[in-house]
Parts: C-alpha cells; sequence; structure tokens
C-alpha cells in the first residue's frame, strides 16, 4: 500500500518537541535510524519521515494491515507526548503554534 499523509505538527515547532517526536519514532516498530532523516524498513515495509510546511509528511510503503495499527499507534504516542490530538489536518487536526506552555 502506498503512503502519504500529514500531521498536524508545525516544522516551527521547538527543539524540545522534536526530541520527543524522534524519541516516539525510535519507539515505533520498524524504526532503523535517522541517518538520511527518519525511516522505517522491513518486510514490505519502506516509509520515511519529513518536516514540511503542510506538517510532517509520513511516506512509502507499507501492507494495509500493518499500517492501520502502525499508524493509530504513532497518532497515539505522539498525542500523549505533546498533550494535542495529533491527526492529518485535512480531517480537521489543528496545528499548535503557541509553545509557551512548554509540554
Amino acid at each position: 500500500m502506498n503512503i502519504d499523509v500529514n500531521l498536524n505538527i508545525h516544522y516551527t515547532a521547538p527543539d524540545y518537541v522534536w526530541d520527543k517526536i524522534g524519541k516516539v519514532y525510535e519507539s515505533m516498530p520498524y524504526w532503523v535510524g535517522n541517518d538520511n532523516g527518519p525511516c522505517w524498513k522491513g518486510e514490505s515495509v519502506d516509509l520515511w519521515a519529513s518536516v514540511e510546511p503542510s506538517g510532517i509528511q509520513i511516506a512509502g510503503e507499507m501492507p494495509q494491515d500493518i499500517w492501520e495499527e502502525w499508524y493509530q499507534n504513532l497518532k497515539d504516542k505522539l498525542t500523549n507526548v505533546l498533550g494535542y490530538d495529533i491527526g492529518e489536518p485535512e480531517d480537521g487536526f489543528e496545528f499548535k503554534y503557541d509553545w509557551e506552555n512548554r509540554i
């Protein structure tokens, strides 16, 4: 299955937020590292993440049955560590711009 989603995490988030995101990435199944950007690889799995003006982009290939659980797990973990609902902006999930109240 071809994957191409954006999450409502704005590229202007401060470093401490990116540190939390990095730890979540590392906790996800198929994690292989961050040499050329975050990526996950395995049998029939080849995903990468990048930071775009439209939010964090996750793209690549993953079987649908693995993707559904993996993606929900990623969003749940990010929601937990960042303190606001993480999802796709086109589904109504809003960006957080005010990082003054450190989470």
